[in-house]
């Protein structure tokens, strides 16, 4: 099964990275483009047929390796 997770910075925390994006777009000439915040999408392909024992591993995976939950929020989707 397929799976997807998100993950991005938590509220309050700096986003150095979507300062300069958002610092990039405005010099292009998309002054319409207000705050930026970037994050990374990670897409898996998981062995199994139950959604709910992947999205545990999936939830340990991010705990131990893919996300910082110091800093980071993340979001899991698994598609069956």
């Amino acid at each position: 099964m397929k799976a997807t997770v998100h993950v991005t910075l938590k509220d309050g925390v700096l986003d150095p990275q979507g300062k300069a994006i958002g610092n990039a777009l405005h010099g292009l000439g998309f002054g319409e483009v207000g705050e930026v915040r970037q994050g990374k999408l990670i897409e898996l392909e998981i062995d199994g047929n139950d959604p709910e024992a992947a999205k545990a591993r999936l939830d340990e995976m991010c705990r131990k390796l893919l996300a910082n939950p110091v800093i980071e929020r993340y979001a899991i989707e698994v598609a069956s």
